[in-house]
């Protein structure tokens, strides 16, 4: 969520956002050091570390079991969803852009920015590059923005994901996100419109979609070409989710009422509405501002019957996991936002530190619990992050 808080007197000063910028892996043009103001310029998400090039694709899907719940009769529930996956041969692809020039001018204005103040940062992935498979199937991640947001709000994670040979499925919840459509429609959310059981609600459908491509059918709305390789490559067997804030909620939800989904990973969500059924299957949360002195997470996190961690860097808010973490900085650069600005959106938490430490939890999760591969990670505190505490 992109919403301003007050937050402590320390944290980055003004001179500090491009240094902060370029340590966290963002790249910044030529001369933008120099002036506070230099116009609409593009910044570089950090690079995933895995082995493997990434390639992505969008996908238009409409569940006509589902009637819209604003559109009006006739209607069905849509979703604009991103497919990211390991990649080879993929220099000739074009590198995907964070959001679309429209959303990100939408998300832009309604928080008072002008919308042309940042060029849309590139990501690693490739769009429509084919799809690289060593041998078998490959291991699902589905994602859930929170509130008021989109799907490419935790980029950095999903890059990460796929490099290290994910299939993620990142979904934006229409009606709560900054959305385009193939037909130019652009969408803004609206206040209160929906909440995490809706999120929620989108998610079997998007399931289905993952089975529709683990058994070679194209499940885009318009038929859109798909990249080569990417029927079949899902395995529907070995499927995740994780979700921030709102989402992180919409997991917790969703595993109550579908058990395709194997395991878990919440990133900072408050748990509301109460979780009122046990869990058998593995969770993790990743916590900050919601903590289990929180009411609805710890009455959550007692209903987790199988395994489960919680584990939060000291000094973490509610905005240190996600992209925001070095977009903004870049943001405050271009538009001249003051110390006390940027602190309110992102706090003091140091941003490469950050970006490390959600390149390395939700990966070694999921690692243990969709491949069953040991994880040290997931087994105590580690010298490799001393500042991430494991909570009882």
């Amino acid at each position: 969520m992109i919403t301003a808080s007050p937050i402590g007197r320390d944290g980055l000063s003004r001179r500090g956002v491009i240094a902060t910028a370029l340590a966290a892996g963002v790249t910044v043009p030529l001369g933008l050091a120099g002036r506070a103001a230099a116009g609409p310029a593009r910044p570089v998400l950090p690079a995933p570390a895995g082995p493997f090039p990434i390639g992505t694709v969008p996908l238009h899907l409409v569940d006509r079991s589902r009637p819209d719940p604003v559109a009006g009769p006739g209607r069905h529930r849509e979703l604009m969803v991103s497919v990211w996956y390991p990649a080879h041969d993929t220099a000739r692809y074009p590198r995907a852009q964070w959001m679309a020039d429209a959303p990100l001018s939408a998300l832009l204005t309604h928080h008072d920015f002008p919308a042309d103040a940042m060029r849309s940062p590139l990501t690693a992935g490739r769009v429509g590059a084919p799809v690289r498979r060593a041998g078998g199937r490959l291991p699902v991640v589905v994602f859930s923005h929170g509130a008021h947001d989109h799907r490419a709000d935790h980029t950095i994670i999903v890059q990460e994901l796929a490099s290290h040979g994910y299939v993620v499925i990142t979904v934006d919840h229409t009606y709560d996100a900054y959305v385009e459509f193939p037909d130019g429609r652009v969408l803004q959310p609206i206040i209160d419109s929906l909440g995490s059981a809706d999120f929620a609600a989108d998610i079997p459908f998007v399931l289905d979609c993952v089975e529709d491509l683990a058994a070679g059918r194209n499940p885009d709305a318009e038929g859109k070409p798909l990249p080569a390789g990417l029927r079949g490559a899902p395995d529907p067997r070995r499927v995740g989710m994780f979700g921030t804030s709102k989402g992180g909620t919409a997991t917790a939800l969703l595993m109550g009422m579908d058990s395709r989904v194997r395991a878990g990973l919440s990133l900072d969500a408050p748990m509301e509405p109460y979780v009122e059924s046990d869990l058998d299957r593995p969770f993790m949360l990743m916590t900050a501002d919601y903590t289990r002195a929180e009411p609805p997470v710890a009455q959550f996190w007692s209903h987790l019957t199988g395994w489960r961690l919680n584990v939060q860097p000291d000094g973490a808010v509610h905005r240190t996991y996600g992209d925001y973490q070095v977009v903004l900085p870049y943001l405050a650069a271009a538009v001249g936002m003051s110390d006390e600005e940027l602190r309110n959106w992102v706090g003091t938490f140091d941003p490469v530190r950050a970006v490390r430490i959600q390149q390395a939890y939700p990966l070694a999760f999921f690692d243990l619990h969709l491949r069953g591969r040991r994880q040290r990670l997931m087994e105590g505190p580690s010298r490799a992050f001393p500042e991430v505490r494991y909570i009882p």
